[in-house]
């Protein structure tokens, strides 16, 4: 690679991206290098954007390292929310380079999964199906989620689209945010108190910040009614996963299903693969065709827009 070489580029198009990028796709930014391989190494990364002036990343991180063997770098358009997991953004600042993400383009593949994980749960479907594969035709006796109270807990785009799938399932739907989201969406805003307090069902859809760490610790829980379903599909981080493993051990959480790890892929050592109460699913609740879809073409407009104000930098 000429380190010299002004073209943008697009360092790791891969796996389910790769197969949804498209010609008309590639015609949004005119010039631009792509890599359909993940890269295995840093120093590999290193290469792919050495001389560029802006990148493209799926789900490459971008460490101090990066940035500092980059300086030719103004600007990294990211396949994703939720920056602060993705690079070394602090560094990114000091180095002038504009990091940004993509917003709602899995709003409503996300508030799906949720919704499909409160109803795993509710009709017990991981345990009905253990049972008729071993044998046990056993009947088991579910509930209605039309009688449920679902809280949400963060109400930005994702969780406003859960709000109106609950709705349209004739649930009630309580709400919590951190600020009032403006909605037309009919849901009830109440304290987080009184989410934690009143809800059966608690769908969490905050991002992950300082603020938000750990944000569901015992002190939450143990406000919460016994035997809540509780559906994390946002970030790992948010739940004190000691605390969970232990209400979930008490049975004050009934089940718990998750789409996202403190470490990840999960690890077969982790408490939370052994219990019964809990439905795990590989990080994917965002993934579907139409979420790449919207993913990649957003993701190449931004691209597009920084390429155009660094122009003549």
């Amino acid at each position: 690679m000429n380190t010299l070489d002004p073209y943008p580029v697009f360092v790791d198009c891969y796996g389910d991206l790769a197969t949804r990028f498209s010609s008309d796709m590639s015609k949004i930014v005119p010039n631009l290098q792509v890599f359909f391989e993940k890269p295995v190494s840093e120093d590999i990364l290193i290469e792919r954007l050495q001389g560029r002036k802006n990148a493209l990343v799926y789900m490459s991180y971008i460490s101090s390292r990066v940035l500092k063997e980059c300086p030719e770098l103004k600007t990294i358009s990211y396949l994703s929310t939720g920056l602060e997991t993705h690079g070394d953004l602090e560094v990114a600042k000091e180095m002038g380079v504009r990091f940004e993400g993509v917003k709602g383009y899995g709003d409503r593949a996300v508030a799906e999964h949720a919704i499909a994980l409160a109803f795993a749960a509710i009709k017990r479907l991981n345990e009905m199906d253990r049972a008729v594969r071993s044998g046990n035709w056993g009947l088991i006796k579910t509930e209605e989620i039309q009688s449920k109270t679902i809280g949400i807990i963060g109400l930005g785009g994702i969780g406003l689209e859960t709000a109106k799938i609950s709705n349209a399932l004739g649930a009630r739907t309580i709400g919590w945010s951190r600020s009032r989201p403006h909605t037309d969406i009919p849901i009830e805003l109440l304290t987080l108190d009184q989410v934690l307090s009143q809800s059966d069902i608690i769908s969490l859809h905050l991002s992950l910040t300082k603020e938000t760490t750990g944000f569901i610790d015992s002190n939450a829980l143990k406000k919460t009614k016994p035997g809540l379903i509780l559906i994390n599909t946002a970030r790992a981080g948010i739940i004190d996963e000691s605390a969970l493993i232990s209400y979930l051990n008490s049975g004050h959480i009934g089940h718990c299903a998750l789409d996202v790890f403190h470490q990840e892929p999960v690890l077969m050592s982790n408490p939370l693969t052994e219990m019964k109460n809990v439905t795990l699913t590989p990080h994917s609740a965002w993934l579907t065709s139409q979420a790449i879809d919207r993913l990649l073409i957003a993701g190449l407009n931004l691209l597009k827009r920084h390429i155009a104000e660094t122009s003549n930098v």
